[in-house]
């Protein structure tokens, strides 16, 4: 199996420092990232909206993949995630990563989706890895 990397580079220290964050497949390039990007809405990225990201793509390809398992064939899915960062002493903690799952699958009935969805989202490799209350959502159009 391959192993994936990024980079961060950050200059200056604290609320003045700058950083940059860059992906091994090009997908982020020197992507600015700071205090202002993570906890004032300055354009730019931030650890918690990557880990987002990382979360709801990879809750989505592990159900995409156990629904086809099961014999279904056709749908779509749409998966959003939420992280929560909190003050935590003199530092933070991220505490939760909210999925909200949008999904059409024609023929699954609702028992066996929310079934499925579960084992997803407990066994995808990213909700292995958060130490995080993870939640799930759902809304399965007929």
């Amino acid at each position: 199996m391959p192993t994936r990397n990024g980079s961060a580079r950050y200059e200056g220290l604290g609320k003045d420092g700058k950083g940059w964050v860059s992906t091994q497949s090009g997908a982020l390039s020197e992507q600015p990232y700071g205090f202002a990007t993570r906890f004032e809405n300055e354009p730019g990225t931030n650890p918690e909206e990557l880990i987002a990201a990382a979360h709801a793509s990879c809750f989505t390809m592990a159900l995409s993949f156990a629904l086809a398992g099961a014999g279904h064939h056709d749908g779509s899915l749409e998966t959003s995630a939420k992280v929560t960062v909190e003050k935590d002493g003199e530092g933070f903690t991220i505490t939760k990563s909210a999925l909200d799952l949008h999904a059409k699958v024609p023929g699954i009935s609702p028992d066996d989706f929310d079934r499925i969805a579960a084992e997803a989202k407990k066994n995808c490799p990213v909700s292995k890895l958060l130490n995080a209350e993870i939640t799930l959502s759902i809304t399965l159009d007929a």
